[in-house]
């Protein structure tokens, strides 16, 4: 088999090439962002593409084409956001010449949407924050003073934990849409005390082929963030609620649905669909559901056997850079730092067989420090509730 991903310098870009390629399968990994692309330096790497940025269409969907087309790739894999909606919205021109395991673009965009993302939720019964969408600024400045503050301001698509605002106060509110220039208007939503848990999945078209969950036990930033530690877990109803909501979009491909427990009325609330794959996917290759290998499987061969069982309790770190971030945005964390080495269920993303990547990832921790230098501690706002 011989694959091309793409998003090479994302961080689970590197648990694809290494689940791909310690099985014999042949992966090319592709970035528009060159040398900053760890996954280029995995010895499981067999090929090194650099392509146009994605965000001019047109450019990015007849290199990519090309490729696939003279290059003769069984599977073609996007993994990040940037990339996936826009390989799902030209499809039809890749399947002549290779297998493109994501859905169809009408569901596509929806996942990918926090406001159509949260509506579909809403229409299921699956609960989600109170959420209000306002059409403009004068909206905002009208309702401002009737909301329970913190409030949390979310970008409607992608930009993960970057796209958020945590606001303390209805002036802190309108001064945000002030300073700020959107591309669409974001919307506001209640904040949910309690921890984040995911569910994960593999889905050929509509059917649940492997299913994952996990809770995560720290992250970063400090106000929500990816997983810096989380636990592989099994919930009853974290499953129903995870498999409600991608059946209902009748989805094809892997997704993850993201929710808080809010530990006022012991629900799970929705957050997100993340349609694509996640920063925390190392624990559940780990733990026994290997998704990349899954997906590539059922695209060349139709279907797979299903997998919804898998080891529980597994812990998965990720020490570079998160872990060290976090510690930095909480010094008082050093004791749980510490005592992690001591934790002999938590398992690493450094690997013996293949350790050039995980040397090279320091670099990105002085990198995001010289960049975002006194923006450590709380990168989007300290919530007075911190």
């Amino acid at each position: 088999m011989k694959v091309l991903i793409t998003d090479g310098d994302t961080q689970h870009a590197i648990a694809v090439v290494r689940s791909l390629g310690r099985r014999g399968i042949e992966v090319t990994s592709a970035s528009h962002r060159g040398f900053m692309a760890l996954s280029f330096y995995s010895k499981y790497c067999s090929k090194r593409i650099r392509y146009p940025s994605p965000s001019n269409k047109s450019e990015f969907i007849e290199f990519m084409v090309n490729t696939v087309k003279n290059e003769h790739y069984d599977v073609l894999l996007p993994l990040r956001s940037m990339t996936i909606p826009v390989i799902s919205e030209y499809k039809e021109k890749f399947l002549p010449y290779t297998a493109v395991p994501v859905a169809d673009y009408e569901s596509m965009k929806i996942a990918s949407d926090k406001k159509e993302s949260l509506k579909l939720a809403q229409k299921l019964n699956v609960p989600v924050p109170q959420t209000i969408f306002p059409k403009d600024i004068k909206e905002i400045q009208d309702k401002a003073g009737s909301f329970t503050y913190p409030v949390v301001v979310k970008a409607s698509f992608g930009a993960g934990s970057r796209g958020v605002w945590y606001i303390n106060s209805a002036e802190e509110l309108v001064n945000l849409f002030k300073r700020k220039k959107f591309d669409d208007t974001p919307m506001i939503q209640e904040y949910i005390p309690g921890e984040g848990y995911g569910f994960f999945a593999l889905f050929n078209h509509g059917e649940p082929r492997a299913i994952f969950m996990h809770h995560r036990l720290r992250e970063y930033p400090i106000t929500g963030g990816p997983s810096v530690l989380c636990e592989s877990i099994y919930d009853d109803k974290l499953k129903e609620l995870g498999l409600r909501v991608l059946k209902a979009l009748n989805w094809h491909g892997v997704a993850m649905v993201e929710f808080k427990h809010d530990k006022r009325d012991n629900l799970y609330k929705l957050m997100e669909i993340n349609p694509k794959f996640w920063g925390s996917l190392p624990l559940a290759i780990v733990s026994g559901v290997d998704f990349p290998y899954l997906t590539c499987k059922m695209a060349v061969e139709g279907d797979i056997e299903p997998v919804f069982s898998y080891k529980i309790g597994v812990k998965f770190r990720w020490l570079f850079p998160l872990d060290v971030l976090h510690l930095m945005a909480k010094p008082s964390s050093i004791g749980r730092f510490m005592g992690d080495f001591l934790d002999k269920s938590i398992k690493y993303s450094f690997a013996l067989d293949d350790p050039l990547p995980n040397l090279l990832e320091p670099m990105l921790i002085f990198g995001h420090l010289v960049i975002n230098r006194g923006r450590i501690k709380y990168p989007q706002g300290k919530p007075r509730f911190v």
